[in-house]
């Protein structure tokens, strides 16, 4: 990875200024597709530009009171805080570098769904769902459920979650793959150990600025009665949406919002992301190549095993990284296994 370009900051520090005049102009709102483009590039740029001038600033403090600590030993304990406060900002800069793809600070479109192992397997999708809610709530990220379908007897079958915040999808990117859990079943009255399996993909939540064109006569639109979670108003009117794209194939639903029109909007979107990664797919031979690695939902194509019987362990197959707090995992803190994989990709 070629790091020339991260670290020149006097030329982030001129696009920083050269954004913010323009913001400053009187006009800046009558494009709203240019000025929101503009904004999430200052966004960015800050996000590099701001923890390294805090990186510098804590260090040439540092590096004054190592001076004067020689003669004075009570400011031992401030070093000690500033090197803890220094080491942080080494960490969050050390994330922005591995996360310098084009879409990396998008938002991210999470579909899960529960492979091989009928209602274990819609109960492990449920498991995971709630696993990644709560990760986004640990980085204080907000997490919707655009569309879920429920199990037979309990879990769900699949369901697409968005989570919207600040490097989402460069974060979540690390778990598309299959995920497996071994353990007694809680649905077995014998108290036999089973084998579940659910898939998970990601991809970024695409701006408006994104050149995808969506030809009307190629959709068919399909509205119904959404099943699963909702509030009034959600589950008592035909409101959600289905879309089928023709040409490619691809089908996309919403059920998240109250009204039809609200959740057509919500499933373009994800149309359009879709219909963006099937075009870079076919025309980048790096990206079809991790498509090909997809395998069925079964045994052996998992990225990542979760056993909770009969000993506890996380293991992810692509970074050898091992967690044994299996509770602390599935209440979301997967960082391990996300910052394993983007030092070990980058």
């Amino acid at each position: 990875m070629n790091f020339g370009g991260f670290f020149d900051l006097p030329s982030k520090g001129e696009a920083i200024d050269r954004i913010q005049q323009e913001m400053s102009l009187p006009n800046f709102w009558n494009d709203a597709q240019h000025a929101n483009k503009l904004i999430r590039e200052l966004k960015v740029l800050k996000s590099v530009v701001t923890p390294f001038e805090e990186g510098f600033s804590r260090l040439s403090e540092l590096k004054e009171f190592v001076e004067i600590a020689q003669e004075d030993v009570t400011l031992l304990g401030e070093i000690t805080t500033g090197l803890s406060a220094l080491e942080k900002t080494v960490d969050i800069l050390e994330v922005q570098i591995l996360l310098a793809g084009e879409f990396d600070h998008n938002n991210a479109l999470l579909s899960l769904n529960a492979g091989a192992g009928g209602t274990e397997s819609c109960d492990w999708a449920s498991m995971l769902l709630r696993m990644y809610a709560r990760w986004a709530d640990s980085k204080g990220f907000k997490s919707e459920v655009l569309d879920i379908l429920v199990g037979e007897e309990a879990g769900i079958k699949n369901a697409t979650l968005r989570i919207e915040g600040d490097m989402a999808y460069g974060l979540l990117k690390s778990e598309k793959g299959v995920h497996r859990l071994v353990r007694i079943s809680p649905f077995d009255a014998n108290k036999r150990r089973h084998t579940s399996f659910a898939s998970v993909d990601v991809i970024p939540e695409l701006e408006d600025d994104i050149d995808i064109q969506i030809n009307p006569d190629d959709l068919r639109i399909d509205v119904y009665r959404a099943s699963g979670p909702g509030g009034q108003g959600v589950n008592t009117t035909d409101s959600a949406v289905r879309l089928t794209h023709g040409p490619s194939g691809i089908v996309v639903q919403c059920q998240s919002e109250r009204s039809q029109l609200q959740n057509k909007e919500t499933a373009m979107k994800v149309l359009r992301a879709k219909l963006y990664e099937k075009r870079q797919f076919e025309k980048d031979e790096r990206m079809a190549s991790e498509y090909g690695e997809k395998q069925k939902i079964e045994w052996g194509s998992q990225i990542r095993s979760y056993v909770f019987q009969p000993y506890c362990m996380i293991k992810d197959h692509r970074t050898d990284v091992e967690v044994g707090n299996v509770q602390k995992v599935m209440d979301g803190d997967i960082n391990p296994f996300i910052e394993a994989y983007l030092r070990k990709k980058g």
